[in-house]
């Protein structure tokens, strides 16, 4: 499955910067740690589990999320892959790894969850060591150069033929006025509107990916993708 591509490198190269640092990042996250299940994570629990579907984690497999925030979709996994499987998480946030840490505990679930307060740019994890590795609203956080890094550091820490699912705001429809209106509000308001649309499938498929699957939707009628990738074997990183 092919995605639509940028028409242009320049095009792809006008995705807008994250010009917050990574302290300022962490500093927000601890402040709406509290009310993020309030919030965002009513609205996005439904894309959430929509790209879970597609992603088929079964009994026994290892996964990682990466940005786990206040850990639901995180638990779901942990159901998913059983007793016999594991979970780990990275998030940046001590607040949000703190709220989460809670949870786990309070459904019992800490003998097959690990959790690490730390930075996806430099995953402290193994070579090969997972099955399945998941971002939701994480990817379009990271500026532009950045992206790429990441999905290296992914695709490094995947099985071959491990899957990738991301769920992020997509800039596919850079026509709509809605599109527009928010990234005119990300870039006057940087700090509070953090995340702004990214090219999701083909940013993946220029990592190695291959797609498996792509979905479009729209959260407060900006448009998202839900996108499943393959890391295939016999590719670099």
């Amino acid at each position: 499955m092919l995605s639509e591509k940028p028409k242009t490198k320049t095009n792809y190269l006008n995705i807008l910067p994250v010009t917050r640092s990574r302290k300022e990042a962490r500093e927000a996250y601890d402040k709406i740690s509290k009310f993020y299940d309030c919030t965002e994570g009513i609205f996005e629990k439904k894309y959430i589990n929509m790209a879970l579907e597609q992603l088929y984690i079964k009994e026994g497999e290892v996964v990682l999320e990466i940005g786990f925030g206040t850990g639901n979709a995180l638990i779901k996994i942990a159901e998913y892959v059983g007793r016999s499987g594991f979970v780990y998480g990275i998030d940046i946030s001590p607040k949000m790894v703190e709220i989460t840490n809670r949870k786990i505990k309070n459904r019992a679930l800490s003998d097959r969850i690990k959790l690490t307060c730390g930075d996806a740019i430099r995953l402290p994890y193994p070579y090969k060591k997972f099955d399945v590795v998941f971002l939701s609203f994480t990817l379009e956080l990271f500026d532009t150069p950045e992206i790429p890094k990441i999905l290296k550091e992914v695709r490094r820490v995947l099985k071959p033929d491990g899957r990738l699912g991301i769920v992020s705001l997509s800039k596919d429809n850079g026509k709509s006025l809605f599109l527009r209106l928010y990234e005119w509000a990300h870039k006057k308001f940087p700090k509070y509107i953090d995340c702004r649309p990214i090219f999701v499938a083909y940013s993946l498929e220029n990592a190695g990916f291959e797609i498996s699957y792509k979905n479009k939707a729209k959260i407060f009628l900006t448009p998202l993708e839900i996108v499943i990738g393959i890391n295939k074997s016999g590719t670099s990183y």
